[in-house]
């Protein structure tokens, strides 16, 4: 049996179309422009000129980037922080969450409301900076991680997902002899790995994309991340930040709007390459927890 669609589109139905199609066009105009700039060869560059293709392909800022000692010290703190960071916001998280989804734990209710408090209320800027300032982590990556061990929303959602999950499992590991560490790492862990693998990705790309607490916390240029970096170089058109530790002759030939957009293509394409392939975690992300079975 077949079915054949009797729908028509109607003049409305091709201006949606249409509009979604130049809107999506426009938010990709920036970035393939930030591409096409990036791999232009010095010599035929020509500032401001849009061009979907280059000219003349170059890979001869992506060199001279991978080439200088500041970049390849802003990859490997950045590639530290993300790693490390993660690691102890997983471990955090999901030992705390197990820890408030049990009734017997004492003040269990006073740390709820404290955990929902921080939904609402932010102690600000400058008390974070006193603190990390007073805990000695200033110019060091610790700043970055030890700040943002885990959020109050990430909590919610991982007790939320560990509540679905039947009891029952958890008791007949107890008759079985286990503490709760046992059930923990036997029972909770195996079970939580949809919700371990899809809160890595939101730790691992928020960590991978910090700026604003790296700008603050760290001075000193040998720690900075890419994101700092790239600011600098962009923002700030200090090219020099680059060509400070370990720029080359061929800086010289070398325009400033390609080295910042290589800089760009180079700090977004990790996560646009791991992305596509984990796009369902993201998505699962969002109904995690939300429903009890």
């Amino acid at each position: 049996m077949s079915f054949v669609s009797n729908k028509r589109f109607t003049v409305g139905d091709y201006l949606i179309y249409s509009t979604t199609v130049l809107v999506s066009l426009l938010c990709l105009a920036p970035f393939l422009y930030v591409v096409s700039v990036s791999l232009t060869d010095p010599e035929v560059y020509v500032p401001f000129q849009f061009n979907i293709l280059p000219e003349k392909w170059s890979l001869a800022s992506y060199m001279y980037l991978l080439s200088t000692n500041s970049f390849l010290s802003a990859l490997k703190n950045t590639v530290y922080i993300t790693v490390v960071g993660t690691i102890f916001n997983i471990f955090v998280t999901f030992t705390m969450a197990y820890a408030l989804t049990k009734k017997s734990l004492p003040g269990r209710t006073f740390i709820l409301y404290a955990v929902v408090f921080t939904l609402v209320f932010n102690a600000g800027i400058v008390p974070n900076y006193l603190l990390v300032q007073g805990l000695g982590l200033i110019n060091s990556h610790w700043a970055l991680i030890l700040v943002s061990l885990t959020n109050a929303w990430s909590l919610i959602v991982v007790k939320s997902f560990m509540d679905s999950l039947p009891p029952e499992l958890e008791e007949s590991a107890r008759i079985d002899g286990c503490s709760d560490i046992g059930v923990f790492i036997r029972i909770i862990i195996p079970l939580s790995m949809p919700a371990i693998a899809t809160f890595t990705l939101f730790f691992a790309v928020a960590h991978w994309n910090t700026y604003f607490n790296a700008l603050i916390y760290l001075t000193d240029s040998s720690m900075w991340t890419l994101q700092v970096l790239i600011k600098t170089l962009v923002i700030d058109s200090g090219s020099n930040a680059v060509g400070q530790a370990g720029a080359t002759g061929d800086q010289a030939t070398l325009p400033q709007e390609t080295i910042r957009m290589a800089s760009i293509v180079l700090a977004i394409l990790p996560i646009l390459v791991i992305y596509p392939f984990l796009q369902k975690y993201f998505a699962k992300g969002v109904m995690l927890g939300s429903v009890k079975g």
